[in-house]
């Protein structure tokens, strides 16, 4: 009856099938009260909605205060030393906004930043994420429990981090348990004793193994296995002694290469490849946390120099107006022009422009794109800091005037020991030899030893026999009883060859591909090395030239100074025309410009010998090290290592891998430079002596020292509507020829050299 019903299934089942597969039923499906509008699934699947993501912003965004404008100023000074916007900068930023490279012109990325992807740029994430990164393919065993290693050349490309490598040496465990029934007819005769002709059978198999591989290559398993087998076969003497049977059997398999994969250095491969990638995202964010530092140093002199235009431009504009209303006097007297009072209103009115783009920063070719107020912005962004907050920055540190002389043999090396950039270029090297290693050794072929030794215990039934011990295949006699009884043992070895493919196309070409990569890697260093000493090359070069043209504006600022207090005494005594003095007026701002940026440029060209050496963080007293861990990882960190100095070194012999690293990098100690010179204040050389203590050198004509303006500041307000400026103020070094005392030169020079105004007041509102 069963099996007829059976059979009228598997009839109906057939038919249906081929029903199905001639086109019987229709192509689209009938639906009732169906309806020809579609108009609401053509508007839903080409809507754009927002996704359901919950982010909460910074407070630097959602309470940032209005910017500040030309009709805006509303603010209090915010003082800030260099080495406060650094600290600020690096407390705040878990993104590095700033750019790669080793240029020394910067770009602001605020721009792309707002309109890429987080993978573009450097973050704080990115050495833990390049740790955690994984495979999606999990490890693999066969059918009886065996590690199956994987196939294919290990890539630096392809691989995630550290624990990812080494958790393909990791214990695998697998089991199964399977059940199967057997009910058929056999052609064999009706009488047939071992063999019945109406055969039945109940079998089902249980499995647990533990597979793990080795550091050699090999693989070791541990297996057990449970079998029960029950059938119709008769019970007699010559056919089965019990009607069912259970089959207990531990293996131990130990499967190891002897030529292909074989060793420790091919099997490590991966691991020291992804050790080598998180080394390279290491260098990838010391690079970003050297960029902002950088960029975070020359924002802050950028906005030193915005604020020194914007001084320059308000004592143009009080110079002009002064002139000005000197002019309509001289018009109202009869001794002017009506010329001379417009050209004179012209120049004031230029250089309050000069004062408003200064200030707020402005498009237009030819004045100032982003003033105090944009280079703050540009300071901000840097720091991570709201655009406005009431605050505005202000620094307070000095450029620096001293005169450093670096040597230029030590500045190399420590550019070829210490480049981060370098670091990471001859990583890759490392990474190109490793895999050109694991190439070669795929020409091998695979000569595969496997040994197998198996505990085998079958009975009656699955656990310890009741009464005494009864040997099997008695009944009542136990498969377990038999397996630790250890009567029957058996043993298997296996040898497998496999050579490489005829010709060896493949594994010749992925050789060959290796060592060009290889070459080009080991070019590519080269090539690096030559360009970055190129540019270190041209950064002494400008480093040279910013310092002799703050030297050569600081005197140019002096000259014209004198020209413009020299053609206004002749402009009042009517001997001299008013345009000479508005000429001479604005070359004096020009010249007093192109000091402060002559200033700025060589302590940006300084920072850039150390960026190009790769001290830069070590002059700035920055160090990278890891955060702190939870404690459990600590507890675990001295428990590995006890464990490790209890334990005994195994020497894998000429298989170990070969070294990788040199070490941590340790910054070279600066040697003394025998010819740095400081400038003090009124123009006096400081020289270091090799003892103690500071020497200092009067300047003379042999030494070729010229007066250079201090740098100090006044803390005292200059007025901002007055009218006229006073005469003998300002920032321009009224410089006259020296006296031979070199006392007597100083004390003239601190008098001439009037101090410039460095916390420059802001115009006020509606102010002329």
């Amino acid at each position: 009856m069963n099996r007829r019903l059976f059979r009228y299934a598997a009839i109906i089942q057939l038919a249906l099938t081929v029903i199905t597969s001639i086109g019987c039923t229709p192509t689209q499906p009938f639906f009732l009260n169906e309806s020809p509008n579609l108009q609401y699934y053509l508007d839903t699947a080409a809507e754009i909605e927002y996704p359901d993501v919950q982010v909460d912003s910074l407070a630097e965004t959602t309470e940032s205060l209005p910017p500040l404008t030309i009709d805006n100023h509303e603010f209090e000074y915010w003082d800030l030393s260099l080495e406060d916007c650094v600290s600020i900068a690096l407390q705040n930023s878990k993104f590095f906004v700033t750019t790669g490279g080793t240029a020394e012109q910067r770009q602001n990325v605020a721009a792309q930043f707002t309109s890429g992807q987080a993978a573009q740029f450097g973050s704080v994430y990115d050495v833990a994420i390049q740790q955690s990164t994984t495979q999606s393919v999990p490890l693999t065993v066969d059918s009886q429990g065996n590690r199956v290693l994987p196939r294919g050349a290990p890539r630096a490309n392809q691989v995630g981090g550290v624990e990812d490598a080494l958790a393909e040496f990791d214990a695998q465990v697998s089991g199964f348990f399977n059940v199967a029934t057997t009910d058929r007819v056999r052609n064999v005769g009706p009488g047939n004793v071992f063999n019945p002709q109406q055969f039945q059978a109940f079998d089902s198999t249980q499995q647990l193994a533990i597979s793990k591989r080795t550091a050699t290559g090999g693989v070791l398993t541990l297996r057990e296995q449970v079998v029960y087998a029950r059938n119709n076969v008769q019970t007699n003497d010559v056919g089965r002694q019990v009607p069912s049977d259970y089959t207990a059997v531990i293996e131990a398999q130990w499967q190891h290469p002897l030529m292909r994969n074989r060793g420790t250095l091919i099997n490590r491969l991966p691991v020291v490849l992804a050790s080598l990638n998180e080394d390279n995202t290491l260098h990838d964010f010391e690079i970003s946390v050297r960029n902002l530092v950088r960029d975070v140093e020359n924002s802050y002199w950028d906005l030193y120099v915005a604020y020194r235009n914007v001084e320059t431009a308000m004592i143009g504009r009080n110079s002009a107006q002064a002139t000005a209303e000197y002019a309509k006097q001289n018009l109202s007297g009869g001794k002017g022009t009506t010329q001379d009072v417009a050209q004179a209103a012209g120049q004031y009115f230029q250089f309050r422009s000069q004062l408003e783009s200064a200030l707020t920063g402005s498009n237009v070719p030819g004045l100032d794109r982003l003033g105090v107020y944009g280079a703050e912005r540009v300071l901000r962004e840097k720091m991570g800091l709201a655009p406005t907050d009431s605050r505005l920055i202000r620094p307070v540190d000095e450029p620096s005037l001293a005169r450093i002389n670096f040597d230029w043999e030590q500045a190399v090396c420590e550019m070829l020991a210490l480049s981060p950039e370098l670091r990471r270029s001859r990583t890759e090297v490392k990474k190109s030899e490793l895999e050109l290693i694991g190439a070669k050794n795929r020409l091998l072929p695979e000569l595969n030893f496997s040994l197998l030794y198996r505990w085998v215990g079958v009975g009656d039934t699955l656990g310890p026999s009741s009464g005494s011990d009864i040997p099997a295949p008695n009944a009542g006699s136990s498969a377990l009883a038999e397996l630790t009884g250890g009567d029957y043992q058996e043993i298997g070895a296996r040898l497998e060859y496999t050579p490489a493919a005829i010709g060896k196309r493949r594994p010749l070409a992925d050789v060959r591909n290796k060592q060009l990569v290889l070459a080009r890697n080991r070019d590519y260093v080269r090539e690096q090395e030559r360009l970055l000493v190129s540019q270190l090359s041209d950064a002494f070069g400008k480093q040279r030239t910013h310092y002799h043209l703050i030297q050569t504006t600081a005197q140019q600022l002096a000259a014209y100074d004198r020209e413009v207090e020299a053609r206004l005494a002749l402009y009042r005594n009517g001997l001299s025309p008013v345009n000479e003095v508005l000429q001479s007026q604005l070359r004096r701002a020009q010249a007093q410009i192109s000091y402060y940026q002559a200033l700025a440029e060589y302590n940006k060209s300084l920072n850039y010998i150390h960026y190009l050496k790769g001290t830069l963080l070590l002059e700035c007293g920055i160090e990278l090290e890891e955060g702190p861990w939870p404690k459990k990882a600590y507890w675990d960190a001295i428990e590995r290592a006890r464990e490790r100095t209890a334990g005994k070194k195994i020497r894998y012999g000429v298989t170990r891998p070969n070294v990788v690293r040199r070490g941590p990098v340790h910054p070279v100690a600066p040697a003394p430079a025998g010819d740095a010179q400081l400038l003090a204040p009124g123009g006096a050389v400081i020289l270091e002596a090799d003892d103690s203590g500071y020497e200092v050198i009067e300047p003379t004509q042999d030494n070729g020292i010229e007066i250079v303006p201090p740098g100090e500041s006044i803390l005292e307000d200059a007025p901002v509507g007055s009218g006229a400026a006073p005469q003998g103020s300002g920032a321009a070094p009224q410089g006259s020829p020296a006296p031979a005392d070199g006392a007597a030169w100083q004390e003239q020079a601190a008098q001439e050299i009037a101090p410039v105004v460095h916390r420059t007041p802001l115009p006020a509102r509606g102010g002329k």
